[in-house]
């Protein structure tokens, strides 16, 4: 964690910083996306949809993140 209370991460190949303690589905919310229409892959491994309010994104994650396809 940084000085300012934030962590790196990589969404999409975009490197970020955003606050320690935020959980997958706070993320899917402020990058304008709806936690329900997502499909999240965390460090090579897909996240069940029902768990992405539960999990919390750590320091150094590397994210993809795209619109399911219905």
């Amino acid at each position: 964690m940084h000085a300012d209370g934030t962590i790196s991460i990589r969404i999409n190949g975009e490197h970020r910083r955003v606050r320690d303690g935020l959980t997958l589905a706070e993320l899917v919310t402020e990058l304008g996306m709806a936690a329900d229409g997502v499909i999240v892959e965390r460090n090579l491994e897909m996240v069940p949809r029902s768990t992405l309010a539960t999990v919390a994104v750590q320091d150094g994650d590397e994210l993809e993140m795209a619109p399911s396809v219905p």
